[in-house]
């Protein structure tokens, strides 16, 4: 039995959100009611943001970005190629190009060198993914894009609460997403979603195009309220038929606590990165996630670059000597899109060197906020004598 295993759960409920769990169960309707709008004013205030707009996951609001912008044959997005596939697919269901970005060497994450050699005269929209808790370059990236009137989309998904500038991610693109899920930051019963709209002009029939295209009839008599039907079905947008992205009740309750608590979760996260980052300073082997000033990364993940050319070494005899002898399974996340046979038609001529070279090399150790101290410094010594051993 592993000591200390992977695990896609990253927090657990408190007493008080368990108790709203229950309490929730009883509330009328369950879904589209007070808890979905309690949620979503919730997030908007910590964000600082006039509305968000709550899902069943963040695959459904990168769907909803897709549908907004009016996505359409022949148009160019630019996706990280380093990054998880749903980034992409919203945008290549509709018949857009993937375009694929390299990422930068040290922050892991998209560069804006890159994407300033990707932009054409067809690029409708840039993705730019804060990955694993770091928030990439996006205030450049958008100045960026606005001179070229090219659309911005935060992918948030692991980033809740991160910052630049003390600007909180998500506030800064046209259009943001969050995810919810089992093993993100914060996660509402295994999934959920939220897309925040900062551009006036994408904000338009989203409760409709989530939900089936409902909206409510406007009556002249409200007290004949079964006449011409209890909910109008609109065109909630042109070119593209709605969807049902619609999130429950129970879930929404236990998002509008969780956000609260969301800055108490990420510095747990931080301190113990913190801690792991400084134990292994003069170990040259690994490379973490380079920290630009005044960047707040909110750690939702502990990953590194491992460099044993020297050693004679590689990542895989790091992993293997970490599970077989003491039993901690490490794992590999985000394979570039492009060897994937679902993106295909998308991989030729491209360049991501530093994308090839951190996937292959890249490290990643369980990191969850309920991982108790003794397992945590059992996983930090551990690793330096896997690290020590390779060295011989």
């Amino acid at each position: 039995m592993n000591k200390i295993f992977w695990t896609n759960t990253s927090i657990k409920y408190s007493k008080k959100e368990k108790n709203l769990i229950l309490k929730s169960l009883e509330s009328e309707p369950q879904t589209q009611g007070k808890y979905l709008k309690k949620f979503e004013k919730n997030f908007s205030k910590y964000h600082g943001v006039k509305k968000s707009y709550a899902v069943a996951n963040c695959s459904n609001a990168l769907d909803l970005c897709a549908i907004l912008i009016n996505t359409k044959a022949g148009d160019e997005i630019i996706v990280p190629a380093h990054t998880w596939c749903a980034s992409a697919i919203s945008f290549a269901r509709f018949g857009a190009k993937i375009v694929w970005s390299d990422i930068d060497k040290n922050t892991f994450l998209s560069s804006l060198a890159d994407i300033k050699k990707l932009v054409t005269k067809k690029t409708k929209a840039i993705v730019v993914v804060h990955l694993y808790g770091l928030p990439a370059e996006i205030d450049e990236i958008v100045k960026f894009a606005k001179k070229r009137n090219v659309i911005v989309i935060e992918d948030c998904a692991q980033a809740l609460g991160a910052k630049v500038k003390n600007k909180i991610v998500g506030t800064f693109g046209d259009l943001s997403v969050f995810s919810f899920h089992s093993n993100k930051c914060i996660t509402t019963l295994g999934e959920g979603g939220m897309l925040v709209v900062n551009n006036k002009k994408f904000d338009q029939n989203i409760e409709a195009l989530r939900h089936n295209g409902v909206n409510p009839f406007v009556r002249k008599n409200p007290e004949i309220y079964w006449k011409p039907a209890m909910n109008n079905i609109v065109n909630a947008s042109k070119n593209f038929w709605p969807y049902n992205f619609s999130i429950g009740e129970t879930q929404c309750a236990l998002g509008s606590e969780l956000i609260l608590r969301v800055d108490e979760l990420n510095k747990i996260r931080i301190k113990r990165a913190e801690k792991f980052r400084s134990f292994f300073r003069n170990y040259k082997e690994l490379t973490f996630q380079f920290l630009p000033k005044n960047y707040k990364n909110v750690y939702h993940c502990l990953v590194a670059r491992y460099n044993g050319v020297k050693l004679k070494k590689n990542r895989d005899d790091l992993i293997q000597l970490l599970f077989k002898k003491y039993r901690i399974q490490t794992i590999v996340q985000n394979c570039p899109l492009y060897r994937y046979s679902l993106f295909k038609k998308f991989s030729k001529n491209i360049n991501c060197k530093e994308t090839d070279v951190f996937f292959d090399n890249m490290i990643s150790w369980p990191f969850y906020t309920y991982m108790s101290e003794k397992k945590f410094e059992y996983m930090m010594r551990s690793t330096k004598l896997a690290l020590d051993e390779l060295r011989k």
